[in-house]
């Protein structure tokens, strides 16, 4: 196939780019940089089969070339991080909202397949867990920043089914929860990185709220190999799908696992949600998919347990950390 990535510099992105190079696919990736980077790509830039456009998915004119050229859209562009979205709101909400627009519009006419990455967010306050794919939407108030991140990510998938329902688009929606590995980085609020970041430069590992919240963290390549099957498979089209480990932790044990592994001095100190982000921020207690539907039409199964993820992790920061020093 002829695989072109929205987001394809990012961390999700330069994974599934790698893994469809390795499966034979011809990859085209198109990224502004504003939260991916070229580091991630580097080692593809010498494949053939590999091509990288730095610009803006807003640029409909570069788009409509890309999308002609594609058999399949991975949208994986979006603004990230929860930090990124209390910060920026109105950014994250048109940005996400937008690009998915001119995606869906420029693959219709040809009926180009659209995979599209949503997030386990959209599930919001709703007190079912596990979370299965046709429960309500439970999104707090406006008022409230955090969910705007959220409300843009559910618009897209009733604008992608749309798509499908109206024009024939052939869209597949996945809902990631918490993926993880290298490369993901910390600046954005993402919590593996950010504690183990932490731990390895002795700081304090700063847990928001009282760390009683749980959430599932899947591996990376768990995540691509998931969205790459349901490209393939022709009864994932017009459905939507949970993509995610169903291993549920406590993000105060996350840090006192990544405090034990790396062997650190670092304090674990709790921080309340209004010191970090502000006044009214609310999160979700709970964040667990049910795997049922995924398992059933593509066999999938996470093959990477919280403990080895975090392993892993340490070991990419390490080195990251090696390289800073001997930069200094």
């Amino acid at each position: 196939m002829r695989c072109l990535i929205t987001g394809g510099a990012g961390f999700i992105g330069s994974h599934l780019a790698e893994e469809l190079l390795r499966a034979g696919h011809a990859v085209t990736v198109v990224d502004d940089l504003s939260t991916g980077s070229l580091e991630n790509i580097e080692p593809l830039r010498s494949e053939v089969r590999f091509r990288c456009v730095i610009d803006t998915v807003l640029n409909r004119h570069l788009m409509a070339e890309l999308v002609n050229w594609a058999d399949v859209v991975f949208h994986l562009a979006a603004v990230v991080g929860v930090r990124l979205v209390v910060e920026d709101p109105a950014r994250a909400i048109e940005t996400n909202v937008r690009t998915l627009e001119i995606v869906l519009e420029l693959a219709a006419p040809k009926r180009k397949k659209v995979i599209f990455t949503s997030t386990s967010e959209v599930y919001g306050k709703t007190s079912r867990v596990p979370f299965r794919e046709d429960d309500d939407l439970v999104l707090g108030a406006p008022w409230r920043s955090r969910w705007g991140y959220a409300c843009s990510k559910a618009l897209g998938e009733f604008l992608a089914l749309a798509y499908w329902r109206e024009y024939g688009v052939p869209v597949v929606i996945a809902r990631l929860f918490n993926t993880v590995g290298p490369r993901q980085t910390d600046r954005y609020g993402m919590v593996i990185p950010t504690f183990v970041r932490q731990a390895l430069r002795g700081e304090p590992i700063t847990v928001y709220g009282d760390g009683q919240q749980t959430r599932s963290f899947c591996w990376v390549g768990d995540t691509v190999r998931a969205l790459m099957a349901l490209a393939e498979h022709p009864g994932a089209v017009g459905q939507i799908f949970n993509v995610g480990s169903d291993e549920e932790v406590r993000i105060a044990d996350v840090a006192y696992q990544v405090k034990a592994l790396s062997g650190s001095a670092s304090p674990i100190v709790f921080i309340p949600y209004d010191r970090a982000y502000g006044d009214g921020f609310e999160d979700m207690r709970r964040r667990v998919p049910d795997l049922t539907k995924i398992r059933t039409l593509i066999g999938y199964r996470p093959t990477t347990r919280l403990e080895e993820i975090l392993w892993r992790v340490l070991l990419h920061h390490r080195r990251f950390e090696v390289d800073r020093s001997l930069a200094l």
